[in-house]
């Protein structure tokens, strides 16, 4: 069983903040293999939420709502991750199916635009997005724009 939690930055605690930074550099810089800059100011924008989900009170999945204008025009999702030991039990559907709810909670009715690793584009689909853009690279790694029309 998974507990959510949906958190502007501000009200994150020191030690939640550290458990977040931690799965997403796990994730993304060691085993991605891909050092770039995780922090990148977008975390602490006004507006901006941090989903988390704990089982049996660790981190295992996280992702980062975005409002429109931060990343995208539209509304965004970002920095999905879900912790290696926690993955084959559907977590990944169940992070994007909160972080759906819970973007739609905080940005009613919005268009949400994702940039996705392009080997994620079927996941993805499953969800409702499609993608809208060629491939191009960010940081080596194949990556396609997306967008889950809301209007």
């Amino acid at each position: 069983m998974i507990t959510w939690q949906c958190i502007p930055f501000s009200q994150l605690t020191t030690q939640q903040l550290y458990e977040l930074l931690r799965l997403r550099t796990d994730v993304f810089v060691v085993e991605q293999t891909c050092p770039y800059p995780e922090l990148d100011g977008k975390d602490t924008v006004n507006g901006v939420h941090h989903l988390l989900g704990y089982k049996d009170a660790k981190l295992v999945a996280c992702a980062r709502l975005l409002p429109q204008g931060v990343t995208y025009d539209n509304v965004s999702i970002g920095r999905v991750a879900t912790r290696l030991s926690a993955r084959g039990d559907g977590l990944g559907h169940q992070l994007l199916t909160q972080a759906l709810l819970q973007t739609e909670r905080l940005f009613p009715s919005q268009t949400i635009d994702i940039g996705a690793q392009e080997h994620l584009e079927k996941y993805y689909e499953q969800h409702g997005f499609k993608r809208i853009s060629e491939m191009y690279l960010e940081d080596d790694i194949p990556h396609i724009d997306m967008r889950l029309e809301k209007q």
